[in-house]
C-alpha cells in the first residue's frame, strides 16, 4: 500500500494554500437563450441545494447578459460569473459570484461527468478542501470519448489522488503537532505520527471503497464521452436535455490565452420552463 509522508505533504499543502438517476419526477427545467442558440437543461432533485439555488438565481434574472467566459474544446463551457456582464475585451474573468458557496452534493456514481452534464464550478482543493461549489458559476461538459484501457489507468490515478487528498486533510488536522515536531527535529515522533495517519488513511479508504467506474460510466465514456477525471470532485446537479448542438458550437469558438471566447458568447436570458 502506498505510504504518504508528513513532511512533504504538510509543507506542500501549506505552500499551496497561499449519470442517470432514479428520481426523475417533477424535475425543474431551465431554458438558456444564448447568442448561439437555445440550451435546455434539467436540474436533479437529488441535489436540492444546487437545484434551489439555481432556480433562485434564474428567478432573479441573475444569468441574463452573463457570458460563457471560459471555453475549452473537448472539455467544457463555463458561465455564471456576474463580472462578465459588459466586461471589456481581454478582461480576466472567473472570480465573480455571490458571497456564499454551496456544500458539495456528490450523488456518485449515479451522476457523473458524461457529455452534457451540468456541474458546479469551484475553487481548488488547496483552498477548498470540502469542495464547496461556487454560488453561481457552472459548466456544461463536452469532453471526449475514452477507450476502456484509458479508463482503467485513470481509475488508478484518481484513487491515488483521492488517497492523497484525504491524507492532506488528516495532516491539516494535526498541523500544529506536525509543525512543533518539525521545529524540535522530533524525527521519531514524526515517524510514529506518519504511521498512525497512514493506518487511519487505510481504514478510511476501506470504508469508502475507492474509485471504481460502473458499467454505466464505462458505457457512457466510451460511446458519448465526458470528463471522467472530474468525477466525485465537482457536484453534478443536472444535464442538458436539448441543445447539445449549441454547446458544441460554443466549444469550438476561437478563444484567447485565458480561454475566453474572442467574440463574446452571451446568455441572453435564463427562464424556468417547468
Amino acid at each position: 500500500m502506498r505510504k504518504y509522508f508528513i513532511i512533504l505533504t504538510i509543507m506542500a499543502t501549506l505552500t499551496s494554500a497561499c449519470g442517470a438517476g432514479n428520481n426523475t419526477g417533477n424535475e425543474r427545467e431551465i431554458l438558456f437563450k444564448t447568442t448561439m442558440g437555445d440550451i435546455r437543461v434539467k436540474l436533479y432533485n437529488e441535489t436540492p441545494a444546487h437545484r434551489d439555488n439555481f432556480i433562485s438565481l434564474v428567478e432573479q434574472n441573475y444569468f441574463d447578459s452573463i457570458l460563457f467566459h471560459r471555453v475549452i474544446r473537448d472539455f467544457m463551457i463555463q458561465g455564471g460569473d456576474p463580472d462578465s456582464k459588459g466586461a471589456p475585451k481581454g478582461a480576466h474573468l472567473g472570480s465573480g459570484g455571490p458571497e456564499y458557496t454551496l456544500p458539495a452534493e456528490f450523488i456518485y456514481p449515479q451522476y457523473f461527468h458524461k457529455r452534457g452534464a451540468l456541474s458546479a464550478a469551484r475553487q481548488a482543493d488547496q483552498v477548498n478542501p470540502e469542495r464547496r461549489s461556487s454560488g453561481s458559476q457552472f459548466y456544461i461538459v463536452t469532453g471526449k470519448k475514452y477507450r476502456e484501457e484509458e479508463l482503467r489507468v485513470m481509475q488508478k490515478q484518481m484513487l491515488n489522488q483521492e488517497r492523497q487528498s484525504i491524507f492532506n486533510s488528516l495532516c491539516m488536522e494535526r498541523r500544529d503537532t506536525i509543525i512543533k515536531m518539525q521545529q524540535e527535529n522530533d524525527e521519531a515522533g514524526l515517524t510514529r505520527l506518519q504511521t498512525e495517519l497512514n493506518q487511519k488513511l487505510d481504514t478510511i479508504m476501506q470504508t469508502k471503497g475507492g474509485v471504481k467506474f460502473t458499467d454505466e460510466q464505462i458505457k457512457a465514456y466510451t460511446t458519448v464521452g465526458g470528463t471522467p477525471f472530474l468525477d466525485n470532485q465537482y457536484t453534478v446537479f443536472g444535464e442538458v436535455l436539448d441543445g447539445m448542438d449549441v454547446v458544441d458550437k460554443i466549444q469550438k469558438v476561437r478563444t484567447d490565452a485565458n480561454d475566453r471566447p474572442v467574440e463574446d458568447v452571451m446568455i441572453i436570458s435564463a427562464t424556468i420552463i417547468k
